[in-house]
């Protein structure tokens, strides 16, 4: 027993190690910087050329908004917990490692953002910190943080003319909704794309309630498109720009395809939804700001596509979610690497921007492991052969009598009646447990054969016990008396339970023993699990 609990208790522990810690080192080791092809001209990559930038998009903390629970219940706080420590896991093990030099938020940082009462946004908000470790990066690093608005933390325009306020307190914690910077020598334009489709008529209609956020990203657009750069632009936005219905997303997708929607207000015709930028708006962006990349959140899961402009052919990026319970299996994050050269003649290189998606544990295969790993572990406590005895033992009875099964269902006449000659004589063992072994034995009958000793048919068989006299101390456990043998035609000996006494004590031996086992396992395993779970989540 003793044996089987500490097996079990190995691959338990070499389970629960994986599946909290070792995954994620995996996308650390599996998914490095990409390289520009300026970087490594002499085959050795100088890190020094190009700016790192790690880019997450929607992790989307729940709330009383994301599930059907009860603010505060145990079921929902169940849920926050093992969704944020994911997401700090994904960030302390996989992303920080690869030493980012920026850090870039898609958006999305809240489920129910605009809908949150400003204690719910407030604690949300700390959540963010605390998952993504904001005050350590602050204090202690380097790194610069840049963040974009999501529909989840603003809304769209229907919440901006009545709920002005909920733009007010994501830019005290958050900054600036339109804004460029530069890393390297490449340009980022972040613009709030919730606000570009409110069209100016609507605004300006009469009853219409007074809204600037529209005219004042348009005009960050147009001041961008004044002064033109010679450094190649990436065009950040939450929401995705416009395609065609079914446009195909490549290789990563794992989820179909959303097509465009607007849901718009019936009184006053505000937005309230939308999958993707407008068609009209798309092509003022693309004209003004003439990108050489765009990236992208909003969808949670992988998209990438070809934007048609005047200027040529552009590439958008739909990053996924990084959080396991927005919708998508296969989490994700980003690398990107922004070339930091000037070619002699002062140019830029051709290729001066790279990206690299790398996919995060899948937390609902770890988990569906751990449950086939416990039905398992419960099923070989309870059937495990209580002598000791190996299961390939058993196994390979099992195929011998299948084997003999079929072997007896296509023998022919001539074998059945040369075995009807035959009397079967069974040996009765006794084990130390207390369980019967019968050990059959065949001999030849002349079937001449006459008088006292013929009186047993063919067919039948001969029982005799070959049981050594057991001592005083075995008597009751070892050898009962009462053992009744039913033999049918078929030739097949059913032992019957003995007593019912004997059989209690088998359950109650068997239950103490699956007991014993899995009391071990768990001695060994929750304490390790304990340490594995907060390991990360507290901080440091």
């Amino acid at each position: 027993m003793l044996k089987l609990a500490a097996l079990l208790s190995f691959i338990w522990a070499l389970s629960l190690l994986y599946g909290e810690m070792f995954s994620f080192w995996v996308p650390f080791f599996s998914c490095s910087w990409p390289r520009l092809p300026s970087s490594t001209t002499d085959g050795v990559d100088h890190q020094r050329d190009y700016v790192k930038i790690a880019v997450l998009t929607d992790p989307q903390l729940m709330d009383r908004t994301s599930l059907r629970l009860a603010p505060k219940s145990l079921a929902l706080e169940a849920a926050q917990f093992y969704t944020d420590l994911y997401m700090r896991r994904a960030f302390l093990s996989s992303i920080l490692p690869s030493k980012p030099d920026i850090i870039l938020f898609l958006g999305d940082y809240f489920d129910g953002g605009p809908f949150l009462s400003d204690e719910e946004w407030q604690e949300s908000w700390s959540r963010f910190k605390h998952i993504f470790d904001l005050e350590m990066l602050e204090q202690t690093t380097n790194i610069k943080l840049y963040y974009l608005a999501g529909n989840h933390d603003i809304g769209y325009a229907a919440f901006h003319s009545h709920m002005p306020e909920v733009i007010k307190r994501y830019e005290k914690a958050f900054g600036a909704r339109n804004y460029q910077f530069t890393a390297g020598k490449v340009d980022f334009i972040a613009i709030d794309a919730q606000t570009l489709d409110d069209s100016q008529q609507d605004i300006l209609s009469p009853g219409h309630p007074q809204n600037n956020e529209t005219p004042a990203t348009w005009n960050f657009v147009k001041n961008v498109s004044k002064h033109p750069s010679l450094n190649p632009r990436v065009l950040l936005t939450h929401i995705s720009l416009y395609r065609p219905d079914l446009t195909a997303c490549g290789p990563y997708r794992s989820s179909s395809i959303i097509n465009q929607r607007i849901n718009r207000a019936a009184f006053d015709n505000e937005i309230l939804y939308q999958n993707y930028i407008t068609e009209n708006g798309t092509n003022d962006l693309l004209d003004s700001i003439k990108p050489a990349l765009i990236l992208s959140g909003h969808d949670h899961d992988q998209c990438t596509v070809i934007h048609k402009s005047k200027y040529g052919s552009v590439k958008e990026h739909t990053l996924g979610t990084i959080s396991w319970q927005q919708g998508n299996l296969f989490p994700s994050y980003m690398l990107l690497s922004a070339s930091n050269l000037v070619l002699p003649d002062g140019s830029m290189p051709e290729e001066a921007i790279s990206t690299k998606v790398c996919f995060l544990p899948v937390q609902t295969y770890i988990y569906i492991w751990y449950l086939f790993l416990f039905v398992m572990t419960l099923l070989i406590a309870v059937l495990w052969p209580t002598n000791g005895m190996l299961f390939p033992h058993y196994l390979d009875g099992f195929l011998r009598n299948i084997r003999s099964l079929i072997s007896s269902s296509f023998s022919g006449g001539e074998k059945k009646l040369k075995n009807e000659d035959e009397i079967y004589e069974y040996e009765e063992i006794w084990d130390a447990e207390g369980s019967m072994h019968l050990i059959k034995k065949t001999f030849k009958v002349s079937s001449t054969h006459s008088g006292k000793s013929a009186s047993v048919e063919r067919g039948n068989a001969v029982m005799r016990s070959v049981t050594k006299k057991p001592n005083a101390q075995e008597t009751d456990a070892s050898n009962p008396a009462d053992v009744t043998l039913h033999i049918g035609s078929d030739g097949v000996i059913k032992a019957l339970p003995r007593t019912n006494k004997s059989k209690t004590k088998m359950v109650i031996r068997r239950l103490v023993r699956t007991l014993s086992i899995l009391s071990i396992v768990a001695a060994f395993n929750i304490p390790l699990y304990m340490m594995l779970l907060f390991k990360d989540w507290i901080d440091k």
